[in-house]
């Protein structure tokens, strides 16, 4: 081989490596896009204390038994589900998370640190609601999944849902070794095993973002008879909620 054919070679590999350096080291800010709270009222917020963070949650408070934690997508602003959400479940004291980063939550987003404060989350509203639903979307539902294999939740639904981000990452990054650089893997699939109560996925006939093949994938991780999946017809990745299946399928499961 000659040398000049070595160089190539060499400089090919050293882009190569750089590339997956800085992947590596700037993952987490092609995972997480952080919004901004724009319904932000001291009525509708409540601030749970971290050892290392402030972590904001848009609230709408319930007398009652009933609560639903809603766990959002990547670049989703969760404060504006709280009307519609307020009006298709009027039983329930309602929890919308704000990712650390997001919505004035302080820390910065990472899978640990986003599980850590769902479980803090949770033990704090169990205190007075003792009947819990868990609601994950797109990323968020990787978030349900992990908290619902840990704490005694009554429900769970999970919209737009993947097996793995992993995998997710995999098909989006098919150049570089995904296994040995991605940090936050969310293996929903691992924790779905652990879970016996009710569970509702809600798919989009055409989502270009998690393919239909992942979601399938987590269904069949849940024990026998514990998950059902929908399909929400004409739908993709971001307008599933535009849809009016959307919260009449979750009424069906939450208002029974």
């Amino acid at each position: 081989m000659s040398r000049t054919l070595l160089s190539l070679v060499a400089s090919i590999v050293a882009v190569y490596l750089i590339l997956c350096a800085a992947l590596f080291v700037f993952q987490r800010a092609l995972i997480y896009f952080p919004q901004p709270a724009s319904l932000d009222s001291p009525e509708s917020r409540l601030t749970l204390a971290m050892p290392d963070a402030e972590i904001r949650v848009t609230v709408r408070e319930r007398a009652g038994p009933k609560a639903l934690i809603y766990f959002g997508g990547n670049a989703e602003d969760v404060s504006r589900n709280l009307p519609e959400f307020s009006e298709a479940f009027p039983d329930y004291s309602l929890y919308l998370l704000h990712y650390r980063g997001f919505g004035g939550s302080g820390g910065s987003p990472s899978e640990a640190a986003i599980a850590e404060d769902a479980l803090a989350l949770f033990d704090q509203v169990y205190a007075s609601h003792p009947q819990i639903a868990l609601l994950g979307r797109s990323l968020g539902s990787g978030v349900a999944v992990r908290l619902a294999s840990q704490r005694p939740v009554e429900r769970l639904i999970l919209v737009t849902p993947y097996n793995s981000l992993e995998e997710i990452a995999a098909r989006q990054y098919p150049w570089v070794p995904v296994q040995w650089l991605l940090k936050d893997r969310f293996q929903s699939g691992q924790y779905a095993a652990h879970i016996r109560v009710p569970t509702l996925l809600l798919a989009a006939s055409d989502d270009e973002v998690i393919p239909r093949a992942s979601t399938e994938r987590l269904l069949h991780s849940f024990p026998d008879g514990v998950a059902t999946l929908k399909v929400v017809a004409d739908a993709t990745h971001n307008s599933i909620s535009e849809r009016p299946q959307y919260l009449q399928w979750m009424q069906d499961v939450l208002n029974r």
